[in-house]
């Protein structure tokens, strides 16, 4: 009994080292624009999650480029487009936006993601919401 407790708990360790927490996460996002009269609140996916990192010792003998962790990114998305309602004839009412489909560790590419330590928090509305109803793909 104690042998097949002490390989469980082993598997568990290796696989606990090894596996990384990085998945699509529902995500509400705000989108408004200041000539348009409404705010959307929209449904999507990011990437969110822990992805194993090691602490080097021999910082100080390495370049920067070698200092880089892991994060939890974009492995495949695609990007949906809505309609912001309430906006003047000459403002372009349409929001194209990112979905995450598949998430994986590694390094941050800021081609197409934010590689910022701390977000700003103003995931909010200011204006009056309206509710999100079909956007369409891009």
């Amino acid at each position: 009994m104690t042998a097949i407790f002490l390989m469980s708990l082993l598997f568990g360790l290796v696989c606990g080292q090894t596996m990384s927490f990085c998945v699509p996460t529902e995500y509400t996002m705000h989108i408004e624009r200041t000539e348009c009269a409404y705010c959307l609140a929209i449904n999507t996916t990011i990437c969110a999650g822990y992805c194993m990192t090691r602490d080097i010792n021999g910082k100080l003998f390495l370049p920067k480029y070698a200092l880089s962790q892991d994060v939890c990114a974009y492995a495949d998305f695609i990007y949906k487009t809505v309609e912001i309602p309430g906006c003047p004839r000459h403002v372009a009412p349409y929001f194209s936006y990112p979905v995450a489909v598949s998430c994986r560790c590694g390094k941050c590419d800021t081609d197409y993601s934010d590689c910022i330590h701390e977000a700003i928090k103003t995931n909010y509305c200011t204006k009056p919401q309206k509710s999100y109803m079909m956007g369409f793909s891009v």
